[in-house]
């Protein structure tokens, strides 16, 4: 799969591949959203592997540009929505909403660059209103999959809870099994009372800095060929 990137400000890192590999295991059908799609990653993979109807939605015009249009390049359907999710006022329902927010702790020292602030600082799409404007969108029995700073899962998990979207799923991702947590991937359910299930963790490295088996094959599922392109290719 083909997709465009902008040459500065926001890219896809493995954090996407792996949030995708993650959700891929809940074998996502019916309707789902994308929220703070960037340049389409996560749903582009997700809408190639299932039959599922897309909905992207992203506070960038530029991000939702490049979406749109990797979503074309490779003869996809989406609808796409401009602007910022927790004050959007739509009716639509969905079976999954899936995301990669941005999640850095706003105290540290932040980019000037605009578009990768907003990629990246929790400011931008505070954990309490996101979770709350979930719970509005999604349906009955419908998962919250997402990924999330790990030092900061007592707050995810406060939020859920009282949101009652029940996570019961929990995955830590480490760079190396000696090191500490720096990223955390979530299923959540509306209206389930089973109890969370803590995977065993993802580790990404071996001790000589090659990827383990598992990264690989995420890597390979994925099978992503990024172009770098700064142009208007809304035209």
């Amino acid at each position: 799969m083909y997709l465009y990137q902008p040459t500065k400000g926001y890219a896809y890192n493995s954090d996407s591949i792996f949030l995708y590999d993650f959700i891929s295991s809940f074998q996502p059908k019916g309707k789902l959203l994308d929220v703070g799609c960037g340049v389409g990653i996560i749903s582009l993979l997700l809408t190639r592997d299932f039959n599922i109807e897309t909905t992207i939605i992203d506070k960038q015009e530029l991000m939702l540009k490049y979406a749109k249009h990797n979503y074309e390049l490779n003869k996809l359907n989406v609808y796409s929505f401009l602007g910022d999710f927790t004050e959007s006022l739509s009716n639509e329902k969905y079976d999954f909403v899936v995301s990669n927010p941005p999640f850095y702790d706003s105290n540290v020292t932040q980019s000037g660059n605009e578009h990768l602030n907003i990629a990246r600082y929790a400011h931008h799409l505070p954990i309490e209103r996101f979770v709350a404007q979930v719970k509005k969108v999604l349906n009955p029995r419908g998962r919250f999959i997402f990924c999330y700073d790990a030092k900061q899962v007592d707050i995810l998990l406060h939020a859920l809870k009282e949101a009652k979207i029940n996570p019961e799923v929990i995955r830590f991702v480490h760079s190396k099994i000696d090191r500490d947590s720096k990223l955390v991937m979530i299923s959540a359910r509306m209206n389930s009372k089973s109890m969370m299930k803590v995977m065993p963790p993802l580790i990404v490295f071996d001790k000589d800095s090659n990827y383990n088996e598992e990264a690989e094959r995420a890597f390979f599922k994925a099978g992503t060929n990024s172009i770098k392109g700064d142009y208007d290719i809304g035209k």
